[in-house]
């Protein structure tokens, strides 16, 4: 069925400028016809119904009769981007209700999911799987709504990351295609929303730019994403409490390649997960540390970006990251005391150890091109230059990760303003950190903003390895 024809009108110049926070400042019209848009992306009813009573009954393979047309029904009833919104209600500040409300307006009830309500794995599991079976029944309409779904994420990049690394579990069951997913940005970061063309905030016209975000999304070209695998592996009984993203590892898969001698412990715990955006040890994430835990013991103190801000420019301050009194502090000292750095470069399978550089505080392993709020730290490098390093230009596509480091606050200020670099140390293809006790009791890591206290041991070291997720993301392009 041929898309329905868009309606356009002109678009006035304050308008353009309140849509600029959405990514969408280069277009020069105003909205699409809501009984057009819902046209667009509104699954039929009975599908709708049917994979709602499958969540709720957490159950496939019963699906009543009265949900389902008797003899399936013809492809032409499919939309031509049938899409799925997953919300975070609690991102955004005031606006994650409303917000909420209004998808479903311009869609259906059925097609947004709340995130405190239905988990992204439960949508994969019994609603993905409930379209599946109709269309494995012989219903065209709901095997092409499978085939052309789209899925928004109205969160910030953690939430994000999340509904990414549950479609991506379809991938180890060869239950193909993976459905794209574009980005509603309510984070306060919004890294991966602006490296994919959806901006880096909540605009305050926001009716009207949710819906362009929604028909942009249904016509928006496909990219790709690396995702990365983190494993952590510590000695025996250590006690870790990990965010979300990491969860316990079934066994220690650690690369065997590099001899770690006397330093690995027999028995290892271990944890894993996938970042999309970054890792990071030292002292940023120990600031990140602290304001995260104010903000799950005191909510009330951060209620939203702009309220959040300064009390994390706060603890920067407080934690020594911008100030250092006491040089002679071991928890200030440079992180060349506790941590090695060993990579693997593209098509080689030998691990080199890079040497980790003088007075740094902070790590950073980058996978995307805009990082701390739209920042580019690894730079635009010039050709000279990456051949003299070894280096080729950063692409979130590439199979590499770039590791930089920070000296301090205030060397990250300049860097993020782009006044100048940031200390570049390797490119590669694996990364493994090694980091070893001592003065130091713990270590401090965060990944896509997630951060935790990793303690660490004086005989045996901590290993956390990075390496390539061997499927690639797709991510709605909003530009």
């Amino acid at each position: 069925m041929d898309a329905p024809t868009e309606k356009f009108v002109a678009l006035e110049a304050d308008e353009t400028t309140s849509m600029r926070g959405c990514g969408l400042a280069n277009l020069t019209w105003v909205g699409v016809d809501k009984e057009e848009l819902r046209q667009r992306l509104m699954m039929p009813e009975y599908i709708r119904l049917a994979m709602r009573d499958c969540i709720k009954r957490k159950d496939t393979t019963a699906i009543p009769d009265h949900l389902l047309l008797p003899g399936g029904a013809v492809a032409d009833m499919a939309p031509h981007a049938p899409m799925v919104v997953f919300i975070n209600p609690k991102s955004g500040g005031r606006h994650g209700p409303v917000l909420k409300e209004r998808l479903q307006q311009l869609m259906s009830e059925e097609q947004v999911f709340d995130l405190t309500e239905v988990k992204p794995n439960e949508f994969v599991r019994y609603g993905l799987a409930c379209l599946e079976k109709v269309a494995g029944e012989g219903d065209e309409c709901a095997k092409e709504c499978r085939a052309r779904l789209r899925v928004m994420v109205a969160g910030g990049d953690g939430t994000v990351g999340w509904v990414l690394g549950c479609l991506g579990e379809l991938n180890k069951d060869g239950t193909l295609p993976i459905p794209p997913v574009g980005v509603i940005p309510l984070g306060t970061g919004n890294d991966l929303s602006r490296s994919f063309g959806w901006g880096g905030s909540f605009p305050f016209a926001w009716r009207i730019a949710v819906k362009r975000t929604l028909h942009r999304a249904s016509m928006g070209p496909v990219a790709r994403l690396d995702s990365w695998k983190i494993l952590v592996s510590m000695p025996s009984g250590e006690v870790v409490n990990p965010p979300y993203s990491l969860k316990p590892a079934a066994e220690n898969e650690l690369d065997q390649g590099l001899d770690v001698g006397v330093d690995a412990p027999l028995v290892a715990k271990s944890y894993e997960g996938v970042f999309y955006n970054y890792l990071s040890i030292g002292m940023d994430a120990q600031v990140a540390y602290g304001f995260h835990h104010l903000r799950n013991t005191k909510p009330y103190l951060a209620q939203g970006p702009i309220s959040n801000k300064p009390i994390y420019s706060g603890f920067s301050c407080t934690h020594g990251w911008f100030c250092t009194p006491f040089a002679s502090d071991p928890g200030l000292r440079g992180l060349r005391n506790i941590l090695k750095i060993h990579i693997k470069k593209v098509y080689c399978s030998e691990w080199e150890e890079i040497a980790v550089p003088k007075n740094v505080r902070s790590v950073v392993a980058l996978n995307l091109e805009s990082y701390g709020s739209g920042s580019h730290p690894w730079g635009n490098l010039k050709p000279d230059y990456l051949e003299k390093r070894g280096f080729v230009e950063a692409h979130c596509d590439d199979g590499l990760i770039e590791i930089f480091a920070f000296k301090h606050g205030w060397h990250a200020s300049f860097v993020m303003t782009e006044l100048i670099s940031a200390k570049h140390i390797a490119q590669a293809a694996a990364v493994r950190f090694e980091l070893r006790g001592g003065d130091w009791k713990d270590a401090f890591l965060q990944m896509d903003g997630e951060p935790w206290k990793q303690p660490m041991s004086t005989d045996y070291s901590t290993f956390v390895e990075i390496k390539k997720v061997p499927f690639q993301s797709l991510m709605i392009n909003g530009v």
